[in-house]
């Protein structure tokens, strides 16, 4: 089983056709409409991008960057957490979508050019299967993974498959921790669309929305698993998770020097408390991702998917 939680190498899509996608929108309350031309949104957006990989790089971050591929129509490649994720072992697990065009995000020559970097690919361990049957798990946006402890946590949504996310478990094997997180909307509580958004794990400590797990006996089973394994819990607002607070991922730099990454946005919505309660652990690195965070209702860790997979000597 995997003995790393976090790496410094980090793959990212830059994209071509970012846009807001109408086909998510049904289910990501995140994303927002905003008065742009398409390829002016594209634009801001691959210069945002440009940005934050350049950020990346100059602390020594690995970035390996691919160009998403015009022919697809896919707008939200800029997110590839959600439909691959990269093990240790040379597995590479691949993930059913939601939304019909973000399945064109999935692409061979993406895996390709891992290998061409000298990374080792064993096995490829395919759920995209119960895409035919309307059932989803979005990868690392739906399943946040302790690689040291053996545990994942899932909240249950449109996007996340309770039976899907238990298989992927045995397959992987992660102890299962299960609970529903909700936001509310127009007045409703509703599923929030990514585990991603409300919940953080780093090496120490785990950022998380507790105020979304609206079942009192989840939210103490959740707060158990982070206690056993020695988690220190940082809480964050629903009004700092809707800025994206949640969102972050911690990631190696240059002498293993350690990052938690974020957009401008949530960095600015922490109060000082929480930024010294993080920086005992890590430096915080930020960057301005608005226009990808307001039409694609993601943020800076759904941009990075990281790479665990063994490399060639």
């Amino acid at each position: 089983m995997a003995s790393r939680q976090i790496t410094n190498t980090i793959l990212m899509i830059r994209p071509v056709q970012f846009r807001m996608n109408e086909e998510t929108a049904v289910n990501n309350y995140f994303q927002e409409d905003i008065s742009l031309k398409n390829d002016e949104i594209n634009t801001k957006a691959q210069q945002e991008f440009d940005d934050f990989v350049a950020k990346l790089r100059a602390v020594g971050v690995n970035v390996i960057v691919e160009n998403d591929d015009i022919k697809g129509n896919t707008p939200d490649s800029v997110f590839p957490n959600n439909w691959v994720s990269f093990h240790e072992s040379g597995n590479v697990a691949l993930y059913p979508m939601f939304a019909e065009n973000r399945r064109r995000e999935r692409r061979e020559e993406v895996l390709a050019r891992l290998e061409s970097e000298g990374f080792t690919i064993n096995n490829i361990v395919d759920y995209t299967e119960a895409e035919d049957e309307d059932v989803f798990l979005e990868g690392t946006g739906s399943i946040l993974m302790d690689r040291q402890n053996e545990r994942a946590y899932c909240a249950l949504s449109a996007r996340a498959d309770e039976s899907l996310f238990i298989e992927f478990c045995e397959d992987f094997e992660y102890t299962p921790v299960v609970f529903t997180a909700n936001q509310t909307v127009d007045g409703k509580r509703l599923p929030i669309y990514h585990t991603n958004v409300m919940m953080c794990l780093a090496e120490e400590f785990c950022v998380i929305c507790l105020d979304t797990i609206d079942d009192k006996k989840e939210r103490k089973n959740v707060l158990k698993h982070l206690k056993e394994t020695g988690k220190q819990v940082i809480s964050i607002t629903e009004e700092q998770m809707h800025h994206f607070a949640g969102n972050m991922l911690q990631v190696l730099g240059a002498d293993d020097k350690k990052y938690l990454v974020m957009s401008a946005d949530a960095h600015q919505s922490l109060t000082k408390d929480q930024v010294n309660r993080i920086e005992k652990h890590c430096e915080i690195l930020s960057s301005d991702l608005s226009t990808i965070e307001t039409c694609g209702g993601g943020s800076a860790r759904c941009m990075m998917a990281e790479v665990f997979l063994p490399k060639e000597e």
